[in-house]
């Protein structure tokens, strides 16, 4: 029999058994299809975060308070004092880290905001004047904080927009009080719907001066983080080295080991993003590829099935002249087809959903 006889003959006998031949295929569709969903997710969520990553800029540093990370139930560093007013002194100075263009310390933490009758949980946020240039926002009313208000630890605080929205609603937010502890912050800004930076949700933060978050909000006299600005995009792994230098001597530590501090470029932070999303997606690729083993091995099934229970038409096919490479080669060629068929219309659906 020549090829195309064997490939009607085949295609005839799937049509015969519908749904045999679609039961079969289904495991080989989801199979696919999963496999293309999981690994489209994973690509998005990566993007999504590095993009979120790259809205502090290429040339920002971040030193974090405390030791680096051992995992990421490792919170020992959000506790850390290790960060205070003199380092951001001796980084400033430019015999120290001739690249630096700017230092902003930084304070964060959580607590209720009230308005009224109203409350609502807010991320607080110390920062400085710069605050708006590093994470590029800006407010969509009113004012944003200076460096007067910094150096006077002012009572002031700009918002977010759904926590205007949460305690004010449509009343206008400007020059009203809200309190945080048991201090009243007047408003003096409003952010625009803003989303994420870098993780930070800026539509549900409060942004006041580090000095009064310090002095009033949270009773700590150092940072969590300071963020750096190196000069240029060329300068960063040099700023980077001269700021570590610089607190180590500070901190007076000779062994990099006890490190009570550690820096991240947003270089650093994209590549470790980067490592942990394809570990995790190329992990779920494996458990969804488990469902292609097993549409795999149910046509091997179903095709053993299936031989056994035409035994009397292999018969009647020898008897007429059938060769045993003809009829291998048929049930190849419908195993062929159920694979085929099956993986186009996995990667069809898979394409879609994953739009």
């Amino acid at each position: 029999m020549s090829a195309k006889d064997i490939l009607k003959t085949a295609t005839r006998a799937l049509r015969v058994n519908k749904g045999r031949t679609v039961l079969t295929m289904l495991g080989i569709v989801i199979g696919i299809m999963s496999i293309i969903l999981v690994m489209s997710i994973g690509q998005g969520a990566q993007d999504l975060i590095l993009g979120q990553i790259q809205g502090l800029g290429s040339r920002t540093i971040v030193v974090h308070a405390g030791r680096q990370p051992t995992g990421p139930t490792d919170v020992t560093s959000l506790f850390a004092d290790s960060l205070k007013e003199r380092d951001v002194e001796a980084l400033k100075k430019k015999s120290n880290v001739p690249t630096l263009e700017s230092v902003m310390p930084m304070v964060f933490g959580a607590d209720s905001a009230i308005y009224g009758n109203e409350k609502y949980q807010v991320t607080i946020f110390g920062g400085t004047e710069l605050a708006g240039k590093i994470f590029d926002i800006s407010v969509a009313e009113g004012n944003f904080v200076t460096s007067d208000d910094v150096a006077s630890a002012a009572d002031v605080i700009i918002i977010g927009s759904k926590v205007k929205n949460e305690l004010f609603g449509i009343e206008s937010a400007l020059g009203k009080k809200i309190r945080i502890k048991d201090k009243n912050l007047r408003v003096i800004g409003i952010l625009p719907k803003k989303g994420q930076v870098s993780f930070f949700n800026f539509d549900e933060a409060v942004l006041l001066p580090y000095t009064t978050a310090q002095k009033y909000i949270f009773g700590i006299k150092y940072f969590n983080e300071l963020v750096i600005q190196a000069d240029s995009d060329a300068t960063v792994s040099q700023t980077a080295r001269d700021a570590e230098m610089t607190l180590r001597n500070m901190h007076s530590i000779t062994d990099p080991e006890k490190d009570d501090f550690y820096l991240e470029t947003q270089v650093d932070l994209a590549q470790r993003v980067s490592s942990i999303t394809d570990i995790l997606t190329y992990f779920l690729a494996m458990v969804a590829a488990i469902s292609l083993l097993v549409g795999g091995i149910g046509i091997m099934n179903i095709m053993l099935v299936s031989v056994t229970e035409r035994t009397r038409e292999i018969g009647l096919r020898k008897a007429i002249g059938a060769k045993n490479r003809d009829i291998l080669t048929q049930f190849l060629f419908e195993s062929v087809i159920l694979t085929c068929l099956g993986g186009a219309i996995g990667i069809f659906f898979g394409i879609i959903l994953s739009i």
